[in-house]
């Protein structure tokens, strides 16, 4: 008895129901709670690279970093600082048009970069990619990006 008030009390704390799966009603109707979450990899993934290139949960992408090596390699461009500032935004803009979004439903960024003294050349680059709304924005300086980067771009962006 003691055991089966136990169990009982047990499943009232952590709503247990009838069913495993949780759902609400809106609207009228009732509807799953759960949302769905995709890992995505593709043609600009990195070779070898232990994490998803993107992860869609619901109508979100959520954008692994993007360093500025040409796609489909471990090798950066040539040109330096300006030319991986643009690889990068290249990369992103690739990524998210890949999965089925576009850089103006990019929502949240967050840029590491190298060297902040450099910070206003990349911000001349930054904006070309962002012609009309800019994206909620978070930096910071980085020492030892990976492969040796300038920078490392994440990016949020909405599905349509």
């Amino acid at each position: 008895m003691k055991a089966t008030l136990l169990i009982v009390g047990l499943c009232l704390i952590m709503g247990c129901t009838e069913s495993s799966e949780h759902s609400e009603k809106m609207d009228g109707q009732e509807h799953a709670s759960s949302t769905e979450i995709t890992f995505l990899n593709g043609a600009n993934s990195l070779p070898g690279a232990p994490f998803s290139n993107a992860v869609q949960v619901g109508n979100l992408l959520f954008l692994s970093g993007q360093i500025g090596v040409i796609p489909g390699t471990r090798e950066f461009p040539e040109g330096g600082f300006e030319a991986q500032a643009h690889q990068m935004m290249n990369n992103v803009k690739n990524t998210v048009e890949e999965f089925g979004s576009s850089m103006d439903r990019v929502v949240k960024c967050l840029v590491m970069i190298d060297d902040m003294s450099r910070w206003g050349e990349f911000n001349e680059i930054y904006v070309q990619y962002f012609p009309g709304d800019k994206p909620a924005r978070s930096a910071f300086g980085a020492d030892g990006l990976a492969l040796g980067a300038h920078f490392e771009l994440e990016c949020i962006a909405v599905m349509p």
